[in-house]
């Protein structure tokens, strides 16, 4: 597969992976992410978006059930239940560029990609402080407008973006929630 220029650059820069840049579109429009600020990365390996995370001075853990090199690796998965035990309790900020294994099937991995979805936003539920801040991925599907509604719920603000990082041809998009109620 021929790489694009995201992908070089991230090589270039010294970066895991290009979606680096999807979360520094996200940055530059909605200032998400402070010095300082305590971070839950969801899905975080490779691990450029903890990477950028931490260069820009927050603390992050990092939760994956694959290596992350940057912030406080937490290995497990999101869906078990020792979770909670293995993370903080208070988090200004929760990211989530979770992807599903797609298998081909469309409606499938739209489903996959709500559940994971629906599983960040509990998660952020739980550990965001008021007026904390999500960030998280989803696919364009039929289940997308029912997530989004209920992103709505919970934040006072909610935006929807396209980074510039994403490939044309991805179904991917960011709900960004900005002020937990």
């Amino acid at each position: 597969m021929q790489r694009d220029k995201f992908t070089r650059k991230a090589k270039y820069e010294g970066y895991f992976a290009r979606s680096v840049y999807k979360l520094k579109d996200i940055q530059t429009k909605f200032k998400v992410i402070r010095a300082g600020d305590k971070v839950l990365d969801l899905g975080a390996a490779p691990g450029s978006w903890t990477q950028y995370v931490d260069e820009l001075g927050a603390k992050v853990d990092a939760v994956d059930v694959n290596e992350v090199k940057f912030g406080n690796w937490i290995k497990v998965d999101i869906y078990s239940d020792s979770l909670f035990e293995k993370i903080s309790k208070e988090y200004d900020i929760v990211l989530s560029d979770l992807a599903p294994k797609t298998v081909g099937i469309r409606t499938l991995d739209n489903e996959d990609s709500y559940d994971l979805s629906m599983k960040a936003l509990e998660i952020a539920k739980k550990v965001l402080k008021k007026n904390g801040k999500f960030v998280c991925k989803i696919f364009q599907s039929e289940f997308s407008p029912k997530f989004v509604k209920e992103v709505k719920k919970t934040f006072f603000t909610t935006k929807i973006v396209k980074p510039v990082g994403s490939r044309k041809r991805s179904k991917e998009f960011y709900i960004v929630g900005l002020r937990k109620k």
